[in-house]
């Protein structure tokens, strides 16, 4: 009788641990972005958010924490609960912040979820501008050190790293180009349209209707793929003979040390969003890059990435 209560009980045992792992999630869960409602990092999280919920049976709950250039969200996601109830959309300056001393954060502070959009910079002039390659602009910069002017960004912010890569990648002093600061890719392109400055190095995504527009044109995309907005823009490595990419991108992490039932489940449902005609779709209607790394691979593409920031940063003398 006492083997048989126990093989009872430890059947019992057994089928409540395959209830409890199948029960996640068994309330909504709250997936926090670093920025602003509005910007593509907030719509990148909003439609993997509505897609998650149908992969997960429950709802999604997308909540803003921005603040101190994207250390708040970053330190929300990184410092919540690791029960798999809070996710994340982390960012390229996931890689950048700690450079510029604002936080100890890095890629290495999540739980990795998988990478699902990534916008390389392109280097776009104004129509009427008289560089018609990117090897026309290069000439010019080194002619006249100083006289062409770059906006796109903040001072140290995504693309003002990817000119000044660019240019130390091409053994041109990075201090050639000087950077205007800007509040992000709209207003300093408006200023290469009114001639304030000379190169937006933004991405193409951000450039698209002034390009449509022809009030803009892109001379090379810091990237080994062709865009699908513009395949026809060059790629840096082919008219220059550069290795270097730049792009902004977005990924899904969590806390560290979720469960690995919630975890696998994560990876497993974004995996498939990403892969999705509705992801794909809205994606391609915003001109947002899609491109989709498991975690392992999203580790390390991070890893490098931070490693290449850094490099760039102290180039450009921003790091402390």
């Amino acid at each position: 009788m006492k083997l048989v209560t126990r093989a009872v009980g430890a059947l019992a045992a057994l089928a409540f641990a395959g209830i409890a792992f199948a029960a996640y999630p068994e309330r909504p869960v709250t997936l926090i972005v670093p920025w602003a409602a509005g910007g593509g990092t907030d719509a990148t999280a909003r439609i993997i958010g509505s897609l998650l919920e149908k992969e997960l049976g429950q709802p999604v709950n997308v909540v803003n924490r921005t603040g101190g250039s994207g250390v708040v969200g970053h330190a929300a996601i990184a410092g919540a609960a690791a029960d798999g109830y809070t996710i994340g959309i982390i960012t390229v300056e996931i890689g950048m912040m700690h450079w510029q001393g604002l936080t100890d954060l890095t890629g290495a502070s999540f739980t990795p979820l998988g990478l699902v959009n990534a916008d390389p910079s392109g280097v776009q002039v104004a129509a009427d501008s008289p560089y018609k390659t990117i090897n026309d602009l290069l000439a010019a910069i080194k002619a006249n050190p100083g006289k062409l002017k770059a906006s796109g960004t903040g001072q140290g912010g995504i693309w003002h790293l990817a000119i000044a890569g660019m240019l130390k990648d091409l053994k041109i002093d990075p201090a050639s180009v000087p950077w205007v600061p800007s509040n992000g890719a709209a207003p300093g392109l408006q200023d290469l349209v009114a001639g304030g400055v000379q190169i937006a190095p933004v991405s193409l995504p951000e450039a698209r209707s002034l390009i449509d527009a022809g009030k803009v044109k892109s001379l090379v995309l810091m990237s080994d793929k062709p865009s699908a907005l513009y395949p026809n823009i060059p790629l840096l490595k082919a008219a220059t003979g550069s290795n270097w990419t730049m792009a902004a991108w977005r990924g899904m992490a969590a806390p560290k040390g979720i469960p690995a039932d919630a975890r696998d489940k994560l990876v497993a449902a974004i995996k498939k969003i990403a892969a999705s005609k509705e992801y794909n779709d809205f994606m391609s209607q915003r001109g947002f890059g899609v491109i989709y790394l498991a975690p392992d691979e999203f580790a390390s593409f991070m890893k490098k990435s931070d490693a290449d920031l850094g490099a760039t940063m102290k180039a450009v003398g921003i790091v402390k």
